[in-house]
């Protein structure tokens, strides 16, 4: 158990709290690989370049992740007081969430199972130094 009061214990769980900009999406019904994909071409990137590849990629994922990463562009702008010119993708990562399981008739009786996949995708932004 951590030593000291409830509220420097808080003091100090605030105080190591990651003020960069982000934005997070719950329960996306896409799976982690299929986002990955995305991701992993924007990553490093500047938000308008960025913006370029998610706009014009043909998968699935890249419109849930150009809608979110609008919105982290918003965060920073509105909450953090940063220009869009200067931000770029510090992180972003796809984490699993939960399965939905759903049976399908196969033949002689048989049940085959089917997984849908879901997925929480985050995007940290920063500021180029």
């Amino acid at each position: 158990m951590a030593k000291g009061s409830r509220s420097q214990i808080k003091r100090e769980r605030n105080a190591q709290k990651d003020t960069r900009p982000s934005a997070k999406l719950s329960y996306a019904r896409v799976s982690v690989q299929k986002a990955c994909f995305v991701l992993d071409a924007i990553r490093g990137k500047d938000v308008q370049t960025a913006l370029g590849i998610v706009a014009y990629n043909p998968r699935y994922a890249s419109t849930l992740i150009e809608k979110l990463l609008k919105s982290a562009i918003a965060n920073a702008e509105n909450n953090n007081g940063m220009k869009a010119e200067n931000l770029y993708v510090a992180e972003c990562y796809a984490d699993k969430g939960p399965t939905m399981k759903r049976i399908r008739p196969r033949a002689q009786g048989r049940a085959y199972r089917i997984e849908k996949r879901m997925s929480h995708i985050t995007i940290v932004l920063d500021e180029k130094k």
